[in-house]
């Protein structure tokens, strides 16, 4: 009996192998990779698959119950940090629930927890958290100044787990990210450490944080190690570009695929000649460990060069789909100020290929998760877990302490601007942030971001929302014949201090535009016009006289994305994190692009 046993289960055995090597061998769409590297890929995807089902099943049962699991949220967080410094000062020992709350903690914005944070950034414990942060981040700076949040093994975890729930909405709406072709991920490393020795980076995950995941990617182990961003940026897309069967983009945010493609545009005659000699450019400043490292990950293949050279001939309109003719996907946020850099991906280097923005996330944590891919509108169903959320009607935002709602409490289409209780220090944090409630799935609010406060234009008190002020400048951008509009960014005239040119408060508009050279006045005009037409406040103030004129700019080709090096470098932020500012707030980022100006 023993015997025949072993014989069935040794048939069984030999007939699941085969199974699995048939199934392996389906999804590998005939890519030359060793066959441990197809199966690690597979075991690793089939592992995520189920854990996003498992995941997307807790999440789903979170949402059904929202008072009671908000109720949880905020407890677990005040009950982990009631013996801090601040716990004991706002006396969390006696919060048991969110009214209570409510009463004895205010509404709060950065510069109540500046010197907090200082003093942790030198290494004091138990001041606002009662475990030793895991990372220091660094916001963009939207609102004039960067700031230093706090992150902890917790935010890492709301990601990873938010990214499950979004793996598992993908898998359902594109089952062929299921076959084992690689992903490009534009990741950037940029880490140094605080003087108590506390990382300073984002606080999203790493491709680094998961070693057996990092055989998905089509960049080697190495490439992921370069701290600087252009050379990075050459490694990413060397790589990706000799895999003709790529199957997805992944970034942060669609800013950094859309230069990406820029770059590319640019450089990609170099980026052929690598490829026919299999070289890494010896004009790339890497150290030369990282050099021998990926250099043994290159061999010469003049074939797939002059594959690439005839299709980069060909110029660069769906160039994505041409290079890599699986793609699926490109991965990457492109809602708020990333709108623009998605809507470029998807009319020209990226034509044809569908672009899911999964998450709604922030410096502070993640917020929102979008279950609907398939949907052209960015929609994104707040987390319950993740943050204790408070929404503040929009029409109270002036106020300092408004009356807030709760989850349960709000809304369908109504604004509000969202304050948030995270894992990391922040109490009622007033965030800045727009959002629009569109409907509910089960008990939980689904959300547009629509603007952020700090990227409000008002020089009289008529609040052009940044939001506002994008839908016009296209509708104005179409009355310029030609014209296509890359990247902006807005000042206030007030900024410019005596040399604004004019005693009349007015906006100043830089834009970089492809398709004409220069517009005449009455072109420039146009933006004006069509302000007045969407902003009857607007209107009455400029037929006042109180408002002046708007002042469009042309900038140089290439200038946006200078001026986003330059404030990456002056905020000490991570590429990785940073949004464009599309109204600038601070005079060193006036005068940079005021030098780019060329008409």
């Amino acid at each position: 009996m023993l015997l025949i046993a072993a014989f069935i289960f040794g048939i069984l055995s030999v007939w699941v192998l085969v199974l699995l090597c048939c199934d392996i061998c389906n999804r590998s769409w005939g890519q030359k990779r060793p066959f441990f590297s197809l199966l690690n890929h597979y075991l690793t995807h089939r592992t995520a698959s189920v854990a996003s089902l498992l995941q997307r099943r807790r999440f789903e049962f979170s949402t059904t119950n929202i008072q009671q699991v908000q109720h949880n949220t905020l407890l677990y967080r005040i009950h982990r940090n009631r013996n801090t410094e601040y716990g004991k000062l706002y006396r969390f020992s006696e919060i048991t629930d969110r009214e209570t709350f409510r009463s004895l903690h205010p509404l709060t914005r950065y510069d109540h927890y500046k010197d907090y944070i200082e003093r942790i950034v030198k290494g004091e414990e138990n001041v606002l958290i009662s475990v030793r942060p895991s990372v220091l981040s660094r916001t963009s700076g939207i609102s004039g100044s960067s700031a230093t949040i706090l992150s902890t093994r917790m935010t890492t975890n709301d990601f990873h787990q938010g990214f499950e729930v979004c793996f598992n909405s993908m898998l359902n709406v594109y089952p062929r990210i299921g076959n084992l072709q690689r992903t490009a991920n534009f990741f950037y490393s940029s880490w140094s450490n605080s003087e108590s020795r506390i990382p300073i980076g984002p606080n999203s995950p790493s491709p680094l944080t998961s070693k057996l995941k990092l055989n998905i990617y089509s960049t080697p182990v190495a490439g992921f190690e370069i701290t600087t961003e252009p050379e990075a940026q050459y490694i990413h897309l060397l790589f990706a570009l000799k895999d003709r069967s790529l199957g997805m983009l992944e970034a942060s945010f669609a800013s950094i695929v859309y230069h990406s493609f820029a770059f590319l545009q640019n450089k990609w005659e170099q980026f052929i000649e690598d490829i026919r000699l299999g070289r890494i450019n010896a004009k790339l400043k890497i150290t030369d460990d990282v050099r021998l490292k990926l250099q043994a990950q290159l061999k010469p293949d003049p074939r797939r060069a002059s594959e690439l050279a005839a299709e980069f001939g060909s110029g660069f309109n769906g160039i994505a789909r041409r290079v890599w003719p699986h793609l699926n996907l490109v991965l990457a946020v492109d809602s708020g100020a990333n709108e623009l850099y998605g809507s470029h991906l998807k009319g020209f280097y990226c034509e044809g290929v569908p672009i899911y923005s999964a998450v709604y996330a922030a410096t502070e944590g993640l917020i929102g998760v979008n279950l609907w891919p398939e949907k052209e509108e960015r929609q994104y169903l707040l987390c319950p877990q993740s943050m204790f959320f408070e929404c503040i009607p929009v029409d109270l935002c002036h106020e300092e302490q408004p009356q807030t709602l709760f989850l349960d409490e709000v809304k369908e289409n109504e604004l509000y601007e969202l304050a948030v209780t995270n894992t990391s220090g922040l109490y009622r944090y007033r965030m800045g942030d727009i959002i629009k409630v569109v409907g509910f799935h089960n008990q939980c609010p689904v959300v547009e971001f629509k603007y952020r406060q700090s990227q409000m234009l008002n020089v009289r008190g008529e609040k052009i929302t940044e939001e506002t002020f994008y839908q016009t400048l296209l509708r104005a951008v179409k009355l310029w014949p030609g014209a296509v509009l890359l990247d902006y960014c807005c000042v206030e005239s007030g900024l410019l201090g005596p040399f604004c040119g004019s005693s009349d408060p007015h906006y100043e508009v830089f834009v970089e535009i492809k398709g004409v050279r220069n517009l005449s006045e009455d072109q420039r005009y146009k933006l004006d016009q069509c302000l007045q037409e969407d902003s009857e406040l607007y209107q009455l103030f400029r037929r006042k006289g109180s408002i002046g004129p708007v002042r469009v700019h042309i900038v140089a080709p290439g200038s946006f994305k200078e001026l986003t090096d330059f404030m990456i470098a002056s905020l000490d932020t991570s590429y990785s994190q940073f949004n464009m500012h599309r109204v600038l707030r601070r005079k060193e980022f006036l005068d940079f692009i005021q030098r780019k100006v060329i008409s």
